[in-house]
């Protein structure tokens, strides 16, 4: 049975996690007057608000703040002492894994993480949300377990794992007037293009090369995500520039042809990435397994 103590420590946690006393009765069990009464304690204790709310959420104070390190290592001392994190059994486990990805590892990796998991671990659910400026603190508060995609931004401060290595190729309606069999550079700085500028991908790495080489590209449609760019493709004659992979789960699937890009152009890493307080958590070791396992890298 844990002690008062170990219950305010638990509270402030949760509050600072969620940035929400609902929520964090929620998560931890006990309804919302009993965290309310928990936060007017420490409130008394620390001679500070701690807390205060900011439109919708409850916002840390400086003291808080300076709080949040010490309170996570004190909690996270009592979880090796007492055991609470004795295993993780995929088998019976309801738990819901929260991931944040691109549409595209969406596209690549949901099959198939789906049929497993349907046949190892039913009762699991996942929950997909989009990549943002707000991931690293989802990871950071365990509102979000995983991170998949080419995220610099991420790699100082988390762990991360290679999951394979990704490389660009060029895409055309099947039906396209001017391109049949090959796609020459004079062609491509001629043609129209779609572009993709969704966070997570390594079109960065694409713009820059297009810059550092001089190389002209005339952008006739900017779009947010790649789940529609097939039917732009099949539809008019612009050409489009997208991930191997995402070119490999759409062939088939409609009238166009791939094609390599006719300049040099680097492979990047797509990886997944996991917060430090977390690192040893059964549950996010098993399911990093997975998606490893599932997406395991291959030679480029």
């Amino acid at each position: 049975m844990l002690t008062p103590d170990i219950r305010l420590l638990q509270v402030f946690d949760e509050i600072y996690k969620t940035r929400s006393v609902t929520r964090a009765a929620e998560n931890l069990g006990v309804g919302q007057p009993t965290v309310s009464i928990a936060l007017a304690r420490l409130r008394e204790h620390f001679d500070d608000a701690l807390f205060v709310r900011i439109a919708n959420n409850m916002e840390p104070t400086p003291l808080a703040k300076e709080l949040e390190h010490p309170v996570r290592t004190a909690l996270d001392a009592l979880d090796q002492v007492f055991g609470h994190q004795t295993g993780f059994d995929p088998a019976t486990s309801d738990r819901t894994f929260c991931i944040s990805m691109t549409d595209i590892s969406q596209l690549v990796l949901l099959p198939k993480l789906w049929a497993y998991l349907r046949q190892a671990s039913p009762g699991v659910h996942i929950e997909i949300v989009p990549l943002s400026t707000d991931t690293a603190r989802m990871l950071e508060s365990g509102e979000a377990d995983l991170a998949l995609g080419f995220i610099p931004q991420l790699e100082a401060g988390f762990y991360q794992q290679v999951l394979f290595h990704q490389r660009y190729v060029c895409v055309a309606g099947a039906d396209h007037p001017r391109i049949r069999d090959e796609l020459t550079l004079a062609q491509f700085q001629a043609e129209e293009h779609a572009v993709v500028t969704t966070s997570g991908t390594g079109h960065l790495i694409l713009d820059r090369e297009i810059s550092r080489q001089s190389i002209t590209r005339r952008v006739a449609l900017r779009v947010p995500n790649f789940l529609g760019i097939a039917f732009v493709v099949e539809q008019t004659d612009m050409l489009v520039t997208i991930p191997e992979r995402l070119a490999q789960v759409l062939e088939g699937r409609g009238r166009f042809r791939v094609f390599p890009v006719p300049f040099e152009l680097p492979a990047y890493a797509v990886k997944q990435h996991w917060h430090e307080r977390y690192h040893h958590d059964p549950g996010n070791r098993w399911l990093r397994q997975v998606i490893s396992d599932l997406l395991a890298s291959r030679p480029t």
